[in-house]
């Protein structure tokens, strides 16, 4: 009766389990790459975002619900048209330095941020970061009422999720974003599907004002909110109602 070969960690291994273990090993290779490969292909496209270069804008700023500018003379990276969320350096928004311009033609000037349709500047330090444009007349910015909206989306804050950090979304940012907005960073509503052709909305209050921790108190979970949305110049403000929100599995 022949001898079944048998292994022993310290000795070679015997002729008959070579072929057994090569393609062992094989099979569990092509295992681990298919099954990250899966992984892979199911999650959602990020649509990464990251630096668009130094940018010097000129446009009209609007403070509310948080600093933003309608671009009127841009780049090439920001043309001319588009609106631009407007951070500081750090975790922290640039409301105080904004008081007291609202409807003026500014100059900005800073770091660009961009991830598919949002823009954020981060703007220097000084006048040379924020500054109005003496004697220049401000253009008009359409305003339209788009009606009441039931949207399912996620909080973020504008600014990491235009790509300061990555991922910017999801649980494992939710720390660093709850920081960024509590320092005044603008938070914007990622919508699972575009609204009137935009993916991304800046979040207000139900009177088009900044909002309150009711709301951010949910940042970073996949979540349904209703409320008023309106078009001002380019950019679509979402006018949450609070109570309306839901936590979603």
């Amino acid at each position: 009766m022949a001898e079944k070969p048998f292994f022993v960690g310290y000795l070679s291994v015997p002729p008959g389990l070579r072929a057994f273990l090569a393609v062992s090993a094989l099979c569990l290779v092509a295992l681990f790459a298919f099954v990250g490969w899966t992984v892979a292909t199911t999650q959602a496209d990020p649509m990464p975002g990251g630096f668009s270069g130094r940018q010097t804008l000129t446009g009209v700023l609007s403070v509310d619900p948080y600093p933003w500018v309608h671009v009127t003379t841009g780049s090439d990276a920001i043309p001319a048209g588009r609106p631009v969320l407007l951070s500081a350096p750090g975790k922290s928004g640039v409301a105080p330095r904004a008081a007291g311009l609202d409807g003026q033609v500014v100059e900005i000037s800073g770091g660009g941020l961009r991830r598919g349709d949002l823009d954020l500047v981060q703007v220097r330090g000084g006048a040379r970061g924020l500054s109005p444009v003496e004697g220049a007349s401000a253009p008009a910015l359409r305003h339209q009422d788009l009606g009441r909206w039931r949207l399912t989306g996620e909080i973020c804050d504008g600014k990491c999720y235009a790509g300061a950090m990555s991922p910017g979304t999801g649980l494992a940012h939710r720390a660093c974003a709850n920081l960024c907005l509590i320092g005044g960073v603008p938070p914007v509503f990622v919508s699972t599907k575009p609204v009137d052709g935009e993916a991304f909305l800046l979040l207000a209050n139900a009177d088009g004002l900044a909002v309150t921790e009711q709301l951010l108190d949910h940042v970073a979970l996949r979540v349904e909110l209703e409320g008023r949305i309106e078009r001002r110049g380019n950019l679509l403000v979402f006018r949450a109602a609070p109570e309306t929100l839901r936590v979603l599995p």
